[in-house]
């Protein structure tokens, strides 16, 4: 964990570096200026010499002067160690992330992954910034005035050595305890982020249906359970303040006595008496600080670990060596394919699938929901990698593909539309960065999407909203194809991507695409048959399998849940899963 986490401290290692020395030197002058006050005492005021109390005021405020300035040079360089560590954390879990398949995704929450780069790289930051500091401001301050004690009194010295020892132990007890209460904050931390993120993005839905107070309790009981977490941590914490502030009160009460009796015997002086209170205040502050930071350290354990999680995570997917770096045509074969999410299950969601598509073809593909539709057509362009068999385009296996050609060259518009905030000239641009003006309006235009782009006052230089906001299911499904159009694609893959569209408009972009790209290869995923029946070939799958695979006068002959489906919607009934009242069952 230190190791994966120490590779990002990167060009702030000098500032690391210089923390701790700043710091050091900080306690040093701190430490001396108890000393000069036992002389000021002893040599100048008890004696009457205001020399003695010159030349020893002066040196107290050089030192002080020295130590105020190294720290602030402490403080620079810590809050400089500690922001860029933290930046480069987050950079590279981003980018991280980007590298992971469908698979490794779907091991995180989104909650999970926005906790992970927001409050626990903050508590990683903070945990940083007291370690290169703190960690040895207080330790140093500790054994600096143990020893400058030891000098002035052995004996003084030895009572409050038993009672830091006594505080260890105790404070020991206290941070193994909260340790194990901290792991299972961060986890009730994704609940409450999903509880937030998901009545964000459907406050919509949640109004239409009224569910509100729902919602409102649902965060109440996520925002309880951490609520309770925190409180027991919190509660064992907090008793480390008042054991510790009653050891060391009655341990200055017990030196006081004893050091009036030395001073009585000429064992010790009245100067030193006050430096050695100087001193516990000192190892006191020490004290504190060290289980304050005990409890940082103890949080950030349970964040580090979380952060680790995604940094060592192996992407499924990896590039291959000596990549093939040109996709010769739009041709899909499937070799007997098995595909299961989680690997070694043997729970196949796709059962041995058989399957040859030539290059510049139309293939529909039909069938109920949980059929694996989706899952068929996400290994072409190497979303997710087979579990068994082969999936090739262009006759070469998609795995032996430069993974950035392989998907320029099979363009999904995915079954979920997401736009961008941007203009829409920006969002189209995702399809091909380098795209005129022009490329992007025709693209547009094939899209049928040109029909309400040209009635926004701004046209394609409209602000869209974060995720689309401000536009239509129809008008954001248009555009995420003209987005795919745009890559001038060997295949197009539209995942059931004009579901909200009306027929007539379907009609339209499906006429466009085949005189605009008739050497693309193109999959389009539906539940209205009017979508697919004109393709050159249909897929119908029924439980992750191919049930049949012709074309549309040829399945209505042979197959009869094609068939079914046909006289459904003919009779007036829904899409695949909605059957017409007068259909048959």
């Amino acid at each position: 964990m230190i190791k994966t986490l120490g590779a990002f401290i990167g060009k702030y290692k000098k500032s690391s570096i210089l923390t701790p020395i700043f710091a050091a030197l900080e306690v040093v002058m701190e430490m001396l200026i108890p000393y000069l006050t036992a002389f000021i005492i002893d040599d100048g005021i008890k004696s009457g010499n205001m020399g003695n109390v010159v030349k020893y005021g002066i040196a107290m405020l050089i030192i002080a002067c020295a130590s105020l300035y190294f720290g602030v040079q402490s403080g620079f360089f810590a809050s400089d160690a500690s922001a860029g560590f933290a930046a480069n954390l987050r950079k590279g879990m981003f980018d991280k992330i980007q590298t992971y398949s469908f698979s490794n995704i779907d091991k995180f929450s989104t909650a999970g992954l926005v906790t992970r780069l927001t409050t626990d790289v903050t508590n990683i930051q903070n945990a940083y910034q007291m370690i290169i500091r703190i960690c040895v401001r207080a330790p140093f301050t500790l054994i600096a005035a143990m020893i400058m004690s030891f000098i002035l009194s052995p004996e003084l010295a030895s009572i409050f050595l038993i009672v830091i020892i006594v505080l260890a132990v105790i404070l020991f007890m206290l941070i193994r305890a909260t340790m194990k209460i901290f792991d299972s904050v961060f986890k009730k931390y994704d609940a409450l982020n999903a509880s937030v993120q998901e009545n964000v993005s459907a406050i919509r839905v949640v109004k239409a249906y009224v569910r509100e107070d729902y919602e409102n309790e649902k965060f109440g009981k996520a925002a309880g359970a951490l609520y309770k977490l925190f409180v027991k941590a919190e509660t064992l914490i907090a008793i480390n303040n008042p054991v510790m502030m009653a050891s060391i009160y009655g341990s200055m009460l017990l030196i006081s006595y004893v050091g009036a009796n030395l001073i009585v015997a000429g064992n010790l002086t009245t100067g030193e008496l006050t430096s050695f209170y100087t001193y516990i205040m000192n190892i006191m502050m020490s004290l504190m600080m060290i289980s304050m930071l005990f409890v940082m350290i103890t949080m950030s354990v349970a964040s580090a670990k979380r952060i680790c999680e995604v940094l060592n995570e192996v992407p499924d997917i990896a590039e291959p060596e000596n990549a093939v770096n040109e996709v010769k045509d739009g041709s899909i074969d499937f070799d007997h394919v098995n595909f299961a999410y989680k690997k070694g299950s043997g729970e196949y969601v796709l059962k041995d699938i058989d399957l040859h598509i030539k290059s510049g073809e139309t293939i529909g593909i039909i069938g109920g929901t949980g059929s694996a539709k989706s899952s068929l057509v996400n290994l072409i362009s190497r979303l997710y990698d087979v579990s068994e068999g082969s999936v090739k385009v262009g006759g070469v296996d998609v795995r032996d593909y430069d993974l950035k050609l392989l998907r320029d060259s099979v363009s999904v518009v995915l079954q979920k539309n997401v736009l961008f905030t941007g203009t829409i000239y920006d969002n189209l641009r995702w399809g091909n960065e380098n795209a005129t003006d022009e490329e992007c309006e025709n693209a547009a235009k094939l899209a049928c999407a040109d029909e309400f782009i040209d009635r926004f006052p701004d046209g394609y230089n409209t602000k869209i909203e974060r995720g689309g906001a401000n536009v239509s299911g129809g008008q954001k499904q248009r555009l995420c194809i003209a987005r795919a159009l745009l890559k001038s694609p060997k295949v197009l893959i539209m995942d059931d991507s004009t579901s909200a569209v009306d027929t007539a408009t379907d009609a339209k972009i499906r006429s466009a695409m085949k005189t605009a790209i008739p050497g693309t290869t193109k999959i389009i995923i539906a539940q209205r048959i009017s979508s697919v029946k004109d393709a050159d070939r249909i897929i119908v799958m029924d439980n992750g399998m191919i049930n049949g695979f012709d074309t549309h006068e040829n399945l209505m002959k042979n197959n009869d849940i094609y068939r079914e489906v046909v006289e459904m919607q003919s009779e007036g009934g829904g899409d695949f899963d909605k059957p017409g009242e007068g259909g048959n069952a």
